[in-house]
């Protein structure tokens, strides 16, 4: 049996669509894709999927050689499904439910999102507020795709900084709904909520055995992200791998344990142009260095 590799990516530009970062995506030479499936500054509660936008993505994603459950939407930033203001909260667990059905719709294997603030102080009773609206969505739509909750930089008042926070999340899901939930691990995120990735290897096997044992289970996904801010600083600034605070031997390391094969590694690094001409399908310069690097990190393994 095939050892599983890993599954490089990028959170690709979509300039002229989803169907052109999936494009963008095959012309890099990627085994993962993140994308966007509506305008992430917006709620977008009552925003579906048009039946050509996704026979349009499903047919270049065809051609990219990126496997659909490869494939991850984020889920847009304005959904605080851990604030105590009951109508927003309702708000934004419906958003979260339409994201899920967008991802579903376009058969996407992985929806993830950042869980929000608990704006009262109350982390418990948030916690259990973000556990109630990823059960609504797992109850009111059904498909392929798991819904992910992402670990945060752990600024202000936001949960899902610690495992035992992550794990609470997840637990909160009714077992019969369970196997449709998980989560993945950002590393500049974990950097800046003091997890020292950069202090060596058993320092980084240190940190996915704690989320691992909280959780019950490995991370489903990694975002790959150097650090612009300091160790334990909560500032969510992502940087290109080797040029933050973590440094490229931290990603070697990360990139040495088997809990990194088989899952999207997507990559939330700056791109050398952000909005590329529409019709433009060539990849970003920055998102093929930096999967140049990441491969030689691993030593060669393919993605």
């Amino acid at each position: 049996m095939t050892a599983p590799t890993h599954l490089f990516g990028s959170h690709c530009p979509d300039s002229g669509g989803i169907a052109m970062a999936a494009r963008r995506a095959g012309n890099a030479g990627m085994a993962a894709l993140q994308l966007f499936t509506a305008v992430p500054k917006f709620y977008n509660e009552k925003v579906g999927v048009r039946p050509e936008r996704a026979a349009r993505f499903r047919e270049a994603l065809d051609g990219s050689g990126v496997r659909a459950e490869h494939v991850m939407a984020h889920a847009a930033y304005v959904l605080n499904v851990a604030t105590p203001d009951a109508a927003k909260w309702e708000r934004a667990a419906a958003g979260l439910a339409k994201e899920l059905e967008r991802a579903c719709a376009l058969g996407l294997g992985l929806l993830c999102f950042h869980p929000g603030a608990a704006t009262d102080g109350d982390r418990d009773a948030a916690i259990a507020r973000v556990s109630v609206a990823m059960t609504r969505a797992l109850e009111s739509v059904e498909g392929p795709t798991r819904l992910m909750v992402e670990n945060t930089a752990g600024a202000g008042t936001t949960i899902a900084r610690t495992p035992e926070e992550v794990a609470a999340i997840l637990a909160g899901i009714p077992a019969s709904l369970r196997p449709r939930a998980g989560y993945g691990l950002d590393t500049c995120h974990l950097y800046a909520s003091g997890f020292d990735l950069g202090a060596g290897p058993e320092a980084v096997v240190g940190v996915l055995d704690q989320f691992e044992r909280a959780a019950g289970e490995a991370p489903g996904f990694f975002h790959l992200n150097d650090s612009e801010g300091a160790l334990g600083s909560n500032k969510d600034r992502h940087a290109l791998i080797g040029e933050g605070r973590i440094g490229a031997e931290g990603f070697a390391w990360l990139l040495a344990d088997a809990r990194t094969r088989g899952v999207p590694l997507v990559l939330e690094t700056p791109h050398a142009v952000d909005e590329p001409p529409e019709d433009d399908d060539a990849p970003d310069a920055n998102d093929v260095r930096m999967l140049a690097l990441l491969r030689a990190l691993a030593g060669g393994a393919a993605g």
